[in-house]
């Protein structure tokens, strides 16, 4: 039997799995090396605002002003905004773009895999990671940070036991509150 290729979680049919051929040339983290993998890289992934605005331009996307502007923003921050976060930020850098168009931007940049956009009970935030990984989300703050994380394999084949299914890729929400020090083994 042939093995399988890593599977992802398709935006835009939730309810659906669409493979990934991963490439070959792209490696990141020593999570790669294992045949069963958190996250499976997709081909050229975005690393950058470059790459982001190449992306852009093989999808025959229009790189507008605000398209850049908004992309700008989101590789500048390295955060997880909303479109009304990143319609303000913008306007307080003077830059010339309307709300309307903020959010079909980030709704056109989503659908098309260039930026990454997390579903919340507080509406949409979009973020720059396109590759799969996990998230750390702050109670308190709202505040999503990206991590890399790997199950083990024992700890995969719990939850294939226990679900019946087979685990192809997987996605992890951590959640938690603000501790005294955000490194406790340095304090």
């Amino acid at each position: 039997m042939d093995a399988q290729p890593p599977r992802l979680f398709d935006r835009d049919h939730p309810t659906s799995i669409a493979p990934i051929r991963p490439n070959p040339h792209v490696r990141i983290g020593p999570a790669f090396n294992s045949p069963r993998t958190a996250i499976a890289p997709p081909v050229n992934p975005i690393t950058s605002l470059a790459d982001a605005l190449n992306r852009c331009q093989h999808l025959g996307m229009r790189v507008s002003r605000q398209r850049r502007f908004i992309l700008e923003l989101l590789w500048d921050t390295q955060d997880h905004l909303t479109a009304r976060e990143i319609y303000d930020r913008l306007k307080r850098q003077g830059k010339a773009i309307g709300y309307t168009s903020v959010y079909q931007n980030l709704d056109a940049l989503s659908r098309q895999g260039v930026i990454e956009c997390i579903n919340r009970s507080n509406g949409r935030h979009y973020g720059n990671l396109t590759i799969p990984h996990s998230h750390v989300n702050c109670i308190e703050t709202g505040r999503i940070s990206d991590i890399q994380i790997a199950l083990s394999d024992e700890q995969i084949a719990k939850v294939e036991q226990q679900t019946g299914l087979k685990i192809t890729t997987y996605r992890i929400d951590f959640f938690g509150h603000p501790t005294a020090s955000p490194h406790p083994e340095n304090a």
